[in-house]
């Protein structure tokens, strides 16, 4: 035979691990992005509550010109719980917030039932648009609409109807917090409480509601700071001997503002900042005692 023949076989050429570099770089890309997300998430609480913190530190100041700083002193919470019209006018914001956010919890809850466990019926669209309508509408059209319907029911103007106001506001926000919870929630436990013996109604309440309670009480806080803030809707609604906190405020505010006004404010934030320590602290506390129930 000829010349003999090899067989080559496939040469290899070993090259060296990237892994190191390149895991370095992408370390030092993702420390560039810590960075870069820190330096935004500072900057947007800065922006968010820097003021807050101004004036709840002006709400000690001494001085009576609130620009100018006089030292510490509780002076103008004194001078709050001393002026009667300002504590009448805090009371009723605190019972129409109340009043209203509880009736808009209930009313917004039974909203969100029927449109994520009614399927598609007539007329759902309609229903949708009408609830949602007041997340978009200008309060000012709002608010003239509900004072042209009680002048022509001849209704009196005074708590109840700054209540039914501040319900048809909020009621729409409640609604939207817990059905986007209801279409989250597995039904197989309200299923298998019907399987179980009981009636629809009984199954929803008991097996639905400690499941979806935390989306409630949001949607019932939203609503209470809401109507707790309102101020257009309720120059509409309102009558003699039912001045809301913000008409208060409001009516000072044009003759000047005063440091009280600050020490308000920061009982007011006070106030917001327990009930939402409250609400997380109860919901953390529900899904342990959830995780601790479910089945291994």
């Amino acid at each position: 035979m000829g010349g003999s023949h090899e067989a080559r076989l496939p040469s290899w050429t070993p090259t060296p691990d990237p892994s190191p570099q390149g895991g370095g770089e992408q370390r030092v890309h993702a420390m560039r992005l810590s960075r870069f997300n820190l330096v935004s998430l500072t900057l947007g609480l800065a922006f968010l509550y820097l003021p807050i913190v101004i004036l709840v530190i002006y709400s000690f100041n001494d001085s009576r010109l609130v620009t100018v700083w006089g030292g510490w002193s509780l002076r103008w919470y004194r001078e709050f719980f001393e002026d009667q019209p300002m504590l009448d006018a805090a009371w009723m914001s605190l019972r129409v917030a109340l009043t209203s956010a509880t009736a808009a919890a209930v009313l917004g809850t039974l909203a969100a039932v029927a449109l994520s466990r009614a399927g598609h019926f007539r007329g759902r669209t309609l229903f949708s648009g009408m609830l949602y309508a007041p997340l978009v509408m200008p309060e000012v059209i709002t608010g003239l609409s509900l004072l042209l319907l009680f002048v022509a029911i001849s209704a009196e103007r005074g708590f109840w109807t700054v209540v039914i106001a501040h319900t048809t506001l909020t009621m729409c926000f409640v609604a939207v917090v817990v059905q986007s919870r209801l279409h989250a929630l597995d039904r197989s436990v309200e299923e298998a409480a019907m399987d179980l013996g009981c009636a629809p109604v009984e199954a929803f309440l008991r097996a639905t509601v400690p499941l979806i309670w935390p989306a409630i009480a949001a949607g019932w806080m939203l609503a209470f700071a809401l109507s707790l803030d309102d101020l257009v809707i309720a120059s509409f609604t309102t009558g003699p001997g039912s001045t809301t906190l913000p008409i208060r405020i409001y009516s000072e505010v044009r003759l000047g503002v005063k440091p009280e006004i600050n020490a308000i404010c920061t009982l007011i934030i006070s106030a917001v900042t327990v009930l939402i320590v409250i609400a997380s602290l109860a919901s953390k506390l529900s899904k342990s005692q959830a995780d601790n129930a479910a089945p291994m």
